[in-house]
């Protein structure tokens, strides 16, 4: 039975975890997105090189035709890999979005279900906090769960590879003064991980009482106010990791431009260097930022997501059980 011809009271089953949902729902788009990603980030390196060659073909050469025609390279350049970058986009959200729709579709099923076992407050509580919320982050990452590691891993190697061409001196530096991040980065991302997940819950026993408060209840009304606080103070906890993981890896990107600077500058002073390479060099160091806090923060939704998709998969799952029997 395919999601489309789901109807009132008939509910498919959701086998496996997260990944085998996204094979299940999409995977010869998987595939295709597989293509576009690898074309977008072997391009990446492109306008590094090309930045070395103008800069040293400016001091070296001073023929400025050149460096009009490399000028127009890079445009290009930039031009093809955007609207890849552009293609890629809309392809993932298309493919998240259809997974959505599937999941909503699913959830629905369960709430026009006649069944006793969905008809409880806990259970109503529960399906409203699914089809609301829960199943847009899940469709979200089923659309980039393939080709956002692949597109940010693929960035970092192709990055780091070419500033370990340029000047393997500079990328050591850069590198030390990267190691740091590969320690502080985990520790507080599971940190806010533990507190995304502990959200998920308390949000879900919330919905859960909206719904059975018919009448006023001071008991539940004060439970109900402590679990509002209680996500207050996740949420507050999750921002304060956040924001200092964002600024520690933002201190590092800038240690590791001032190593480049100082490495790079007695480089080129001993001639065993040119200024381009130093410039191409730094360029590269901004470039690889970027995909590396994408990664932090795929590997964060990694979790989050399963935590998501294993409850409404139990939910979907059990009322189809109910419907069977």
């Amino acid at each position: 039975m395919t999601p489309r011809n789901l109807t009132p009271g008939s509910v498919a089953e959701i086998r496996g975890n997260i990944f085998r949902y996204v094979l299940a729902t999409s995977g010869w788009h998987q595939l295709c997105l597989v293509v576009l990603t690898v074309a977008v980030f072997l391009l990446e390196v492109v306008p590094l090189e090309l930045q070395r060659r103008i800069v040293d073909d400016v001091v070296k050469r001073r023929d400025f035709r050149w460096v009009i025609a490399l000028a127009a390279v890079y445009a290009g350049t930039a031009l093809v890999q955007g609207g890849t970058k552009l293609i890629l986009n809309v392809y993932r959200s298309w493919v998240g979005e259809r997974a959505t729709r599937d999941l909503r579709r699913r959830v629905h099923a369960l709430v026009s279900s006649d069944s006793p076992a969905s008809s409880t407050p806990e259970a109503e509580g529960i399906q409203a906090s699914m089809i609301v919320a829960e199943v847009e982050s899940i469709g979200g990452f089923v659309g980039g769960s393939v080709s956002e590691p692949l597109l940010q891993g693929g960035i970092l190697c192709s990055v780091l590879a070419y500033m370990i061409h340029v000047d393997p001196w500079m990328a050591g530096t850069a590198f030390a003064l990267f190691v740091p991040q590969l320690v502080f980065v985990p520790l507080m991302q599971g940190a806010m991980n533990r507190r995304t997940r502990d959200r998920v819950q308390i949000i879900r026993l919330l919905s859960v009482s909206v719904v059975e408060g018919t009448s006023s209840d001071d008991a539940r009304d004060r439970t109900d106010d402590e679990r509002i606080q209680r996500v207050f103070e996740l949420n507050m906890g999750v921002f304060k990791f956040k924001f200092s993981m964002n600024f520690l890896m933002n201190l590092s990107t800038q240690f590791q431009i001032v190593g480049a600077l100082l490495v790079g500058g007695w480089a080129v002073y001993a001639q065993r260097l040119e200024i381009g390479g130093v410039v191409a060099f730094i360029s590269g160091i901004g470039r690889i930022t970027d995909p590396w806090g994408d990664l932090v923060n795929y590997f964060r939704d990694v979790n989050i997501t399963q935590v998501k998709f294993t409850l409404v998969r139990d939910a979907v799952n059990q009322q189809a059980s109910a419907s069977a029997s």
